[in-house]
């Protein structure tokens, strides 16, 4: 949604090599990257078709597998995670006991590309923020070089939040019942992966805000999170997500922010509210590849191009997607062929209501 509330071309190669040297080192990094089959800890529903979208609470949000934690030092209690958060150096693994984490926590030291800090736990360790009304349940301030996997978090005005971050893997977290969006990277957070995460149930203070996934600023904001600049969020990787029951857009892109992936998601609108969004997918930024998502119910449209600011939303392309709208706009909105937005004829378009697209596809 184009608002003012705070918050280059393809790149599959190196999203690929993003993944695998940031965390995932196993051949399920890189059929993840290939459009191979999903590794073992994806969500069934991440798979399924937009004539199948998934239950609100999927079977992997409560019992999803555990991220590969061996050889961590292990946090019990809301006490210790902030003591090893504050402590973390490169390297580190810190493992989360099943249990409930009150509060709000922060990293702010980084790894390195040999030696990445990891932060992982089983669904059942729950990080909870202290209020849906202010604050971010998981804050990575300046804190590149992490891996985040297999956990929950819920509450929070916000879920995760990224500052200033560059080579950070979200993986495959269940994120949930915030006051504001699920998952935001921010102030020139580039080249990270937001890969293989359910996300459920966002903006229940302000429905407004409740993206699943966002990336960048509003320009209205530039001067208070980017210096008066483009936030210029850049080549970040968002893939096989599984995301619903969000207020505003699955996923919103802004103005500012160049050269991203939003591959093979899971995208429905079920819980959308009608004022606060109108398609999955919002792009606003340039030169992002929009292919082989999967979405569903949408009260307007599936996927949407806009330039809300001169210089911006421009040069997109989606390519291989599948809308089931179920609504009464088209399966791909682009407002004006001056933005050259590319919309392949491989984009399989049912149930909108005026149709595949606001222009012919190539």
């Amino acid at each position: 949604m184009t608002r003012s509330n705070p918050r280059a071309a393809p790149l599959t190669l190196q999203a690929c090599t993003l993944v695998a040297l940031t965390a995932l080192t196993t051949l399920t990094a890189l059929t993840a990257c290939s459009g191979s089959s999903a590794p073992s800890s994806t969500p069934a529903s991440a798979a399924t078709s937009a004539t199948a979208p998934a239950a609100t609470q999927p079977a992997s949000a409560a019992s999803g597998q555990a991220a590969d934690c061996t050889g961590g030092t292990t946090v019990s209690s809301a006490s210790d995670l902030k003591s090893a958060l504050a402590s973390a150096t490169a390297g580190q693994t810190i493992v989360l006991a099943t249990g409930t984490y009150q509060g709000d926590f922060v990293a702010s030291s980084s790894g390195t590309q040999q030696a990445p800090i990891t932060l992982c736990g089983p669904r059942g360790a729950i990080l909870e923020g202290e209020s849906i009304k202010h604050g971010y349940t998981l804050h990575l301030n300046r804190a590149s070089w992490w891996r985040l996997e297999g956990f929950t978090v819920e509450g929070g005005q916000k879920g995760v939040m990224t500052d200033r971050v560059t080579h950070d893997l979200i993986y495959g977290l269940y994120v949930h019942s915030t006051g504001d969006e699920a998952i935001h990277l921010r102030d020139f957070s580039s080249y990270n992966t937001v890969s293989h995460n359910v996300v459920r149930d966002t903006g229940l203070l302000v429905q407004f805000y409740g993206e699943g996934i966002y990336v960048g600023t509003a320009h209205k904001n530039w001067c208070k999170y980017s210096g008066c600049q483009p936030d210029a969020s850049n080549s970040n990787m968002i893939t096989a997500n599984d995301i619903e029951g969000t207020t505003a857009e699955n996923i919103d892109i802004k103005e500012g922010s160049t050269g991203g992936q939003i591959i093979g998601n899971h995208l429905d609108g079920t819980g959308m509210a009608a004022a606060a969004s109108t398609a999955w997918i919002n792009v606003k930024g340039n030169d992002w590849l929009i292919d082989g998502n999967t979405g569903a119910n949408s009260s307007r449209d599936g996927f949407q191009v806009h330039q809300v600011y001169p210089g911006w939303g421009i040069s997109n392309t989606f390519r291989g997607n599948r809308a089931q709208v179920n609504g009464p706009g088209y399966g791909i909105y682009v407002p004006s062929k001056s933005l050259q937005t590319v919309v392949a004829c491989n984009n399989v378009v049912s149930a909108a209501g005026r149709g595949f697209s606001t222009i012919a596809c190539s």
